[in-house]
């Protein structure tokens, strides 16, 4: 089987585990510490604060940012839930803002309109599948909004616009180290800021509300247990040192996708910085004559020995976000293109160039098969 994804470990990751199991210290230590200073410089700004996972480090941004009931904030409408859902665990209402057909990424145009009718506390933008949102033009319609930014950056670890991290745009940006990203800790997430109060309430939300200054424990606020263990930290401290080579192999992977598929119908993924996308994923869009049959050619080709899978979801018409908002189909035309023609491939640092030959052959072949159905 081809998989869809395959996280990078090497021995050297599986010692370092090993190292701070047998150490007795396992939650929230030194590697931690190591591993938010590694991360630093990848995020553009001056504070990284390690959470347990990324769904933890959107909560507590908002939670942090004194989002609560009564708030709406403003959000894409393609995305795994967890960005919504955050928005809704901390009692705000999401407002959903359609996409950009280009890059999956939330359209400026869009959230322009969408602000112009209701007020948003906050803009919640997602860089999809490892590429950058049009950011510059987003945060100008925030900022003549008065609304704070704050980047969903879980996808897109290194990735820059105009040579500014992810990261670095909003008031704060929250990673995932899922093992389906580019690096990875199992689970995992952190929270980037150039805000030093804001840094330390979330290192106090984190960690039960605990004073991270205090010289003996005090407790400044109701807080969270959302810590990051210290052998994660370890996982993710060694992949951050071959980050450069995972993210090269992976763009080379897409590079190669890219040259397979320019002769088919397929589009392949396009950004506004080809040089400076991570390609978490490499999603395509299949032609819209295929639209009836991505369901069978997605299981078809698992038949086949090739994983693929959907690109991601279309939050406002999943069943929660249905029956609580009463979100129909029409509502945002572009997800609703985009959700049921996007395709995911198999990317990951292992991939060879001959498994990428075969992933396109099973794709046209199957393409082709239930084309003639049609």
């Amino acid at each position: 089987m081809i998989r869809i994804a395959a996280p990078d470990i090497a021995d050297s990751d599986v010692q370092a585990v090993a190292s701070v199991l047998r150490s007795g210290q396992l939650v929230q230590g030194p590697y931690v510490a190591e591993f938010e200073r590694q991360l630093q410089p990848l995020t553009g700004v001056s504070h990284v604060v390690a959470v347990a996972n990324c769904t933890a480090a959107l909560h507590l941004t908002l939670v942090a940012l004194g989002v609560g009931p009564g708030d709406t904030v403003a959000v894409t409408t393609y995305s795994w839930p967890a960005t919504a859902n955050a928005i809704v665990l901390s009692g705000a209402t999401p407002m959903f803002v359609d996409i950009d057909p280009s890059t999956f990424n939330m359209d400026p145009a869009a959230l322009n309109e969408a602000l112009a009718d209701t007020k948003a506390k906050v803009v919640l933008v997602v860089h999809a599948f490892g590429g950058m949102a049009d950011m510059p033009r987003i945060i100008d319609v925030a900022e003549r909004a008065d609304a704070i930014v704050v980047e969903d950056a879980a996808c897109a670890l290194g990735a820059r616009l105009g040579g500014r991290h992810a990261g670095a745009w909003g008031r704060a940006a929250c990673f995932s180290f899922h093992p389906r990203k580019a690096v990875t800790t199992g689970e995992g997430g952190a929270i980037s800021t150039g805000d030093q109060s804001l840094a330390q309430c979330l290192r106090a939300l984190r960690n039960h509300g605990q004073d991270p200054n205090a010289m003996s424990p005090d407790f400044i606020a109701a807080g969270y247990n959302l810590r990051m263990t210290d052998f994660q930290a370890a996982l993710g401290s060694g992949q951050l040192g071959r980050w450069q080579q995972i993210i090269a192999a992976r763009r080379e992977a897409a590079y190669c996708y890219d040259r397979l598929l320019a002769s088919t119908r397929c589009r392949p993924p396009l950004a506004l910085e080809r040089e400076s996308h991570t390609y978490q994923s490499y999603v395509v869009l299949l032609p819209e004559e295929a639209i009836e049959h991505r369901t069978a050619i997605i299981a078809a080709m698992r038949e086949s020995g090739v994983e693929v899978t959907i690109g991601t979801y279309h939050i406002p018409l999943t069943t929660y976000y249905k029956a609580k908002f009463g979100y129909r189909r029409g509502r945002f035309p572009v997800t609703d293109s985009i959700a049921e023609r996007a395709l995911a491939l198999p990317l990951h640092s292992k991939l060879t160039a001959d498994d990428q030959q075969r992933v396109v052959r099973e794709l046209v072949h199957h393409l082709s098969r239930f084309a003639s159905r049609h």
